[in-house]
């Protein structure tokens, strides 16, 4: 042993190897609390310590995503667009058109006669934001939420828009946006997964929602969205069979996590790890899910805040309340699809009912996290997959209308999680059909919710079959001006 070092070690005091003692155990606690494993047996991997840290200081710990499948016309919502009722039944201008490509459904249309809204529209709050007469609730709430009324997206069709929306790309087979943070951040919960899923529909005409859109993809199967349902049983299977009791449950797992583990070791297949985790997630949630799904001990007055309807479970309300509960207790992620909004014909009668299915409740969540101290940690986002045209599709009646797909402009609206509150963001030609103010690409609108979670979308990439991939693929800017 060197004998500086020896004296210098001889030398030190009481005082001074505490205080250094204290940096060492300061560091080792700090890292345990940003790491939970990282002083477990094994040998931990860089890249999935690298994964589960922010890249930044966060402003939203979670996100609650009300995703209005089918997608609402923004032009009986947040665009309010005087023009079209003064020039109702007259022609569209091709110098606003611009010769966009059109879906089968309006290609044929010999006419594009402009068709303003049924409903009228009232400012609110210190924006002075428009809302339509439809979404009173949200109305009452406009000061606590951003409308961005400048989204843009590139699909025309339901199935690819509302897939490009929620992966990143229009085809399959790629992670969802509660996967890649999932796979990014992990859970705040070991007992409830990262990543949920929620579906409601409504007296509208529905689009189909399907499980690719809360699939891992190319990630580990752990990531996968977890589907809650309205039956007796909230999440499948998850209850032990009536001849088994807990302890016997216990042991079967340990034998089989054994067995699995033994193939693994030979295999070094990656979803053989997994699945041991998806088991031993399973008896863990066994627990936590009735508790979760009980609304029982929830007070009168958030029964009331939320409407009757949360009481009956596989509702909008029912499950917003559920998402609240969720991301109190630290799922990452929980998504909601809400079926019903595809008003090709009929439209001042459905979207009315629509609206009424959703508003109370999308309010009450936002007043629900504010009162409790979480809205600021919780990052809320409410809006469909593309826009509805200006331009009424079929015969056009004063109370009877429909409306097609518009992919380059509609609205969604954004609160809490670091957005800038109480703002309009983004603007429409005066006939609400091309963006002229502040556009937001499906891509920069997930760029801007990864870095609101304190995650540079440019770095949180997976390697899959030779290409590094991300959520927002090659493109994709945060939009600064909503970050509070």
């Amino acid at each position: 042993m060197d004998k500086e070092i020896l004296e210098q070690g001889l030398n030190l005091n009481r005082r001074k190897f505490l205080s250094k003692l204290s940096l060492g155990v300061g560091s080792a606690a700090l890292g345990s609390l940003l790491i939970p494993d990282l002083f477990k047996g094994g040998s931990p991997d860089e890249e999935a310590i690298m994964a589960a840290l922010p890249h930044f200081a966060p402003k939203a710990k979670r996100v609650i995503y009300l995703f209005q499948n089918g997608a609402p016309s923004q032009l009986e919502s947040f665009d309010y667009k005087p023009l079209l009722n003064k020039n109702m039944g007259e022609e569209l201008p091709e110098s606003i058109r611009q010769g966009q490509r059109l879906t089968g459904m309006t290609a044929g249309q010999s006419s594009f006669p402009l068709v303003g809204s049924y409903f009228k529209f009232n400012q609110y709050g210190e924006s002075r934001a428009w809302i339509s007469e439809i979404f009173p609730h949200t109305a009452s709430v406009v000061d606590d939420i951003c409308i961005v009324k400048s989204m843009h997206t590139e699909a025309i069709n339901h199935d690819p828009a509302l897939t490009f929306f929620q992966t990143g790309a229009q085809v399959g087979n790629r992670p969802s946006m509660g996967s890649w943070l999932s796979y990014g951040l992990g859970s705040e919960n070991s007992n409830l997964p990262a990543f949920c899923v929620l579906l409601s529909r409504g007296k509208g005409n529905g689009q189909g929602v399907y499980s690719k859109l809360w699939s891992n993809g190319f990630l580990d199967a752990t990531h996968q969205g977890v589907q809650f349902s309205n039956s007796e049983d909230p999440v499948l299977y998850l209850k032990d069979p009536k001849s088994m009791s807990r302890d016997e449950r216990r042991k079967m797992l340990d034998q089989i996590a054994a067995m699995n583990d033994l193939s693994y070791r030979e295999f070094n297949d990656p979803e053989i790890s997994a699945k041991i985790q998806q088991y031993e997630m399973a008896f863990r949630m066994q627990t936590a899910v009735p508790e979760m799904t009980d609304v029982s001990k929830e007070p009168d007055s958030i029964i009331k805040m939320y409407g009757p309807d949360c009481l009956v479970p596989g509702t909008y309300a029912a499950n917003c309340l559920l998402a609240r509960k969720l991301s109190e207790s630290g799922v990452r992620f929980v998504q909601l699809y809400h079926q019903g909004w595809d008003q090709h014909g009929d439209l001042p009668s459905q979207m009315a009912m629509q609206a009424k299915d959703v508003d109370q409740a999308s309010a009450a969540l936002i007043s629900d996290l504010k009162q409790r101290g979480l809205l600021d940690e919780t990052l809320v986002i409410w809006g469909g997959e593309f826009g509805r045209t200006n331009y009424c599709q079929g015969k056009i009646q004063l109370d009877n209308y429909g409306r097609d797909h518009h992919p380059r402009a509609f609205s969604i609206w954004m609160a809490g999680g670091g957005v800038k509150s109480g703002m309009v963001y983004g603007e429409t030609d005066e006939f609400g059909y091309n963006i002229v103010e502040n556009p937001v690409h499906v891509h920069d609108f997930q760029a801007t919710m990864l870095h609101l979670m304190g995650i540079d979308h440019e770095r949180l990439t997976y390697k899959h079959l030779g290409r590094r991939y991300r959520l927002t693929d090659v493109s994709g800017k945060v939009i600064k001006d909503l970050l509070a």
